[in-house]
């Protein structure tokens, strides 16, 4: 699916930063910018590259700036917006920008036209972009493009000492080197510093402004009435055969090197631009073609699903990485993403690469939902994070025809239940009603998480409505693979018809026709929230038929938007509206009524569950979920956000790409395909 956008899209500098692209390199590492190529956010970069897999980021290259000169007069092509007000305008020159596997921005300049295309290099540091220009006037004309570059942490800003060296074919910093490779020639400028200004950062309270530097720039010169290319190619230069990182330790001088004079052609044996452009082209079709989708929009967010996809090199196996730009790899969300970005996409070998990964790290039942870094120990304060490695490991067998998967995960299964009915850390432990309690003290264990220092906004001690869904669900797993491995099951199966019996006489509530969202004596037990909706979606659920089908009504009447579903019923007090500003206000909205995207997944499985997958239910489904094209055109191209709005979804917020939402809606897709 190729997304195009036009001048009508950006009438105005802030519309224009409005939608952004992302390409991500397999490694952590990332290049996002707006459409009309500004760094709206300290997050945003030409190249956010990843030294150690998949965490340790550093903005690299921040933005490029572009202009035309012509005869003594300069055009900006270049937008970004500085902290003193100003800005650089070159949207006003841009005619189309276009998305499908690669950004290609198209300007028009007085008879000069300019194409501009990026990517980036799986499994390396690696940015590449391709100018190509068709001097239609009559004027000789000479394009430069000067790279900003900052080599900080991912988040940071710039040291006031901070060393740079500029030279021919390569910039150095902090220990670390990118290369800079060109079929233009390179001229030593004198070194300048930007202040900018990030109003997708300022309006959340982060950090509003960011400093980067630049020391050289790229020229091409173009005749009038020729065609010319140029390509550049940055790379930390350790990365030719991996993840790169850091080579000789550079002076943190605060006087700032610059040596520049011609630069160097692309040696044979190295890539070029646009061989890279199309390698990453080739990549994202065969990724296409593998899964098998019919549908345009679920083709497109199976090569969306694939940027969440990441090497981990503290384990040696895959990782799906949460959200882009803010977040890591977690077990919970891992869990919930992977049906849909691995397994309806068939890439059942990183699924089972993943599922083995946080087998090796289960602990007292537990799995991690912070892997280690830096030689500290995992974090397991999850708990549905286990129950749900359970649920994937049967979706994973189910999928790819694999019992012999089954039987290496089997032990691990048989530890997490054993330890879940005994008891676990974190309050983690099945109460003699067979139903699981979770959560003590300031532990917030499902993922409605939120800590603001010792308030916790959304308090789900107790017996948590999805987490018994998962508890039974695997306990039905637990009997059936048993079954199938010519085990004895009979113990799993009837805890299961025990769990069944207490769930619906604890949960139920009549006059509301739906679920209570926990068990715990307080008023939060029966807030209506989205968190029942897997109590339905389950491949082993508990309900009868019609109570399944009222929780769904009452899930649609009270929560349901085109884009997701709402963490709180509207009519509720504690119902937030808006989501934004300081973290404090953030927080306290999260889960208490903003619309999460990756619940709606949950929502049309159960739908079509409890109408039996009829034409009708399906056409319903089909005809509701079209909206999800102007979805994927808003905030990050082609991509599902975290969250929106509870009271009017109409922006994306929090992540601008996130692993469970594309993840969760891929399953859809599946389902309507009837693959």
């Amino acid at each position: 699916m190729r997304w195009v956008y036009g001048k009508q899209d950006w009438k105005t500098f802030e519309r224009g930063q409005e939608n952004c692209y992302l390409m991500t390199n397999g490694l952590g590492g990332f290049s996002s910018l707006s459409m009309t190529g500004s760094a709206a956010r300290n997050d945003h970069a030409f190249l956010m590259a990843c030294t150690k897999a998949p965490n340790s980021r550093y903005n690299v290259i921040h933005r490029i700036a572009e202009q035309i000169e012509a005869e003594g007069c300069t055009y900006t092509l270049s937008a970004q917006e500085f902290a003193d007000g100003s800005r650089e305008e070159g949207y006003r020159w841009l005619s189309e920008f276009s998305y499908e596997d690669t950004p290609v921005w198209r300007y028009l300049v007085n008879g000069v036209e300019v194409e501009k295309e990026a990517a980036m290099r799986r499994g390396e540091n690696t940015a590449a972009v391709v100018y190509r220009v068709r001097n239609r006037s009559r004027r000789e004309i000479r394009l430069s493009v000067t790279p900003f570059v900052q080599f900080v942490p991912k988040g940071n800003d710039i040291e006031t000492d901070q060393g740079f060296r500029f030279e021919p074919d390569r910039i150095r910093s902090g220990g670390m080197t990118l290369s800079v490779r060109t079929d233009g020639e390179t001229e030593k400028i004198p070194v300048k510093e930007e202040t900018y200004f990030y109003s997708y950062d300022a309006c959340d309270g982060r950090r509003s402004t960011g400093r980067a530097k630049a020391g050289c720039r790229i020229l091409a010169s173009v005749k009038a009435g020729e065609y010319r290319e140029l390509s550049v190619v940055f790379s930390l230069e350790s990365s030719g055969k991996g993840q790169g990182g850091a080579l000789s330790e550079v002076s943190a001088a605060s006087d700032i090197h610059t040596r520049g004079s011609a630069g160097r052609r692309i040696a044979e044996a190295e890539l070029t631009a646009q061989q890279i452009i199309e390698e990453q082209k080739a990549y994202r079709r065969g990724l296409e073609e593998q899964a098998g989708f019919l549908t345009d929009t679920a083709k497109c967010l199976v090569k969306s699903a694939s940027e969440f996809i990441a090497k981990r090199e503290s384990t040696g196996g895959d990782t799906i990485l949460a959200g882009f730009p803010f977040f890591e790899d977690w077990g919970r969300d891992t869990m919930i993403a992977l049906p849909g970005v691995c397994l309806s996409t068939r890439r059942y070998e990183e699924a089972r690469s993943i599922l083995r990964t946080f087998a090796r790290y289960e602990k007292d039942g537990l799995m991690p939902n912070l892997f280690p870094e830096g030689g500290k120990e995992p974090m397991y304060n999850t708990v549905d994070a286990a129950l749900l490695f359970i649920n994937c490991v049967w979706l994973c067998a189910e999928a790819s025809q694999d019992m012999e998967f089954a039987r290496e995960m089997y032990p691990v299964m048989e530890r997490i239940v054993e330890h879940y009915r005994k008891g676990t850390r974190f309050g983690i432990h099945m109460d003699k009603d067979g139903l699981i309690m979770a959560g003590e003290g300031l532990d917030q264990v499902t993922w409605m998480d939120v800590r603001v220092g010792e308030i916790l906004p959304t308090p789900r001690h107790g017996k948590p409505v999805e987490v018994n869904a998962y508890w039974y669900n695997a306990l039905q797993i637990m009997g059936a693979f048993a079954r199938r491995m010519g085990r004895d099951g009979e113990e799993y199966e009837k805890l299961a018809e025990k769990v069944k019996i207490s769930f619906t006489e604890a949960f139920w509530m009549e006059e509301e026709h739906c679920l209570k969202d926990v068990i715990s004596g307080t008023e939060a037990d029966t807030q209506i929230r989205c968190n029942q909706i897997w109590a339905v979606s389950m491949p082993f659920t508990m309900l009868d038929e019609e109570k399944e089908r009222q929780v769904v009504d009452t899930v649609f009447e009270k929560l349901y938007t085109p884009y997701g579903l709402r963490t709180l019923s509207q009519e509720d007090g504690q119902f937030c509206p808006v989501y934004g500003g300081e973290v404090l206000k953030r927080d306290l909205a999260y889960h208490q009524g903003t619309v999460w995207a990756y619940p709606l997944g949950a929502y049309y499985l159960a739908y079509l569950k409890v109408n039996r997958e009829s034409s009708a239910a399906k056409a319903e489904v089909w005809a509701q979920m079209e909206v999800l094209e102007s979805a994927l055109r808003e905030g990050c191209i082609g991509q599902l956000p975290e969250i929106y709005d509870g009271e009017n979804p109409v922006s994306s917020k929090g992540c601008f790409a996130q692993a469970w939402s594309v993840g969760e809606l891929l399953r859809v897709y599946e389902k309507l395909e009837a693959r």
